[in-house]
């Protein structure tokens, strides 16, 4: 159990969400990519996709997960935004200070069984020894998916958590 205001419940999020709701400008949105645009990076707080590169709210489609990696379900996501939501751009973005780069597998399983309470040994996680080349491995994996391929320019950047600033890598 936490000890943050309202965590057992969700009433202050859903009272942030019927203020959000009374200037609500996003209606009427097709859920194409209006900028052609698609990000593939990390579930990171201290990453704001759509700002970092000058979007907002319906420009482009982003995809999260721990460490920003591109796995099947990021690939399925691309294929669909390709083909089905005007995606023509394609940014794999990890960051600076992930924890899914600076820890090991072992180290990973351990502190969550900590945290749980239990063995978490059999849960795999992901963890990124090398961060630039999985982030080649990855525009790789993008570039040559015969659904994508020549269908939409990939790049692979850097983000840094602590200037905002994005360092192409590949």
């Amino acid at each position: 159990m936490t000890d943050q205001p309202n965590a057992d419940t969700f009433e202050d999020l859903l009272a942030a969400n019927e203020q959000f709701s009374m200037n609500f400008d996003l209606a009427g949105f097709d859920g194409v990519a209006a900028r052609g645009v698609a990000i593939v990076t990390c579930m990171d707080s201290r990453i704001d996709p759509l700002r970092m590169v000058g979007l907002r709210p319906g420009d482009a489609k982003i995809f999260r997960n721990p460490g920003g990696r591109v796995t099947p379900q990021a690939l399925e996501a691309l294929v669909l935004g390709v083909h089905l939501l005007g995606v023509s751009r394609v940014l794999v973005v990890p960051h600076t200070r992930c924890a899914m780069a600076s820890a090991g597998e072992q180290e990973i399983r351990e502190r969550v069984g900590a945290s749980a309470g239990m063995d978490a040994s059999w849960q795999r996680f992901g963890v990124v020894p090398d961060q630039e080349d999985a982030l080649r491995q990855d525009v790789a994996a993008v570039r040559t998916h015969p659904l994508i391929g020549d269908r939409a320019l990939v790049g692979g950047f850097v983000y840094d958590v602590d200037t905002g600033l994005l360092r192409r890598v590949v």
